[in-house]
């Protein structure tokens, strides 16, 4: 599998979500468990199975953040030289030409996308559109409703 880029703060919150799981929400579960075994007939018990539905969710979740973390490169955007180009991690301050509207945006990994807080994928067409581009430059972003340009008005690398 090809290596796939996160930033530091995505790669943190990942090994913070791998910790809990593995030293808070894994003993409760087993603990759970283990109490539900001690009422007895496990066929008909309830907490039982909801006890072992909740553990099979946490382990597939360990299993799938270890592989995240494992296929990830993690890039720190603050340590990149500051050429004004956008780049993995960078946060751009563009304008709609149309509408004049200004727009931040942060580019970030897949896993770490959160349009309302303004970080867009990698594989996104406007973060598609943007990489490569100098503050200045015209980014022609396709999208459903058309062709759109976003003017780069500013790159930080923060």
């Amino acid at each position: 599998m090809s290596k796939v880029p996160i930033t530091v703060r995505g790669a943190e919150k990942l090994k913070n979500e791998l910790q809990k799981l593995k030293s808070e929400d894994r003993p409760r579960v087993i603990e759970a468990i283990a109490e539900a075994r001690a009422h007895g007939d496990l066929k008909e018990n309830a907490e039982y199975h909801a006890a072992r539905e909740q553990q099979g969710f946490i382990e597939g979740r360990i299993k799938d953040i270890e592989a995240k973390l494992s296929n990830a490169t993690i890039i720190d955007v603050t340590s990149l030289e500051q050429s004004g180009k956008v780049v993995f991690g960078v946060t751009v301050d563009v304008a709609d030409e149309e509408t004049g509207d200004e727009l931040t945006y942060q580019i970030v990994g897949d896993d770490e996308a959160d349009i309302k807080k303004n970080m867009i994928s990698i594989s996104s067409p406007i973060a598609r559109a943007l990489i490569g581009k100098e503050e200045g430059d015209i980014a022609e972003v396709n999208t459903p409703g058309g062709i759109r340009a976003l003017e780069i008005v500013e790159v930080k690398y923060i």
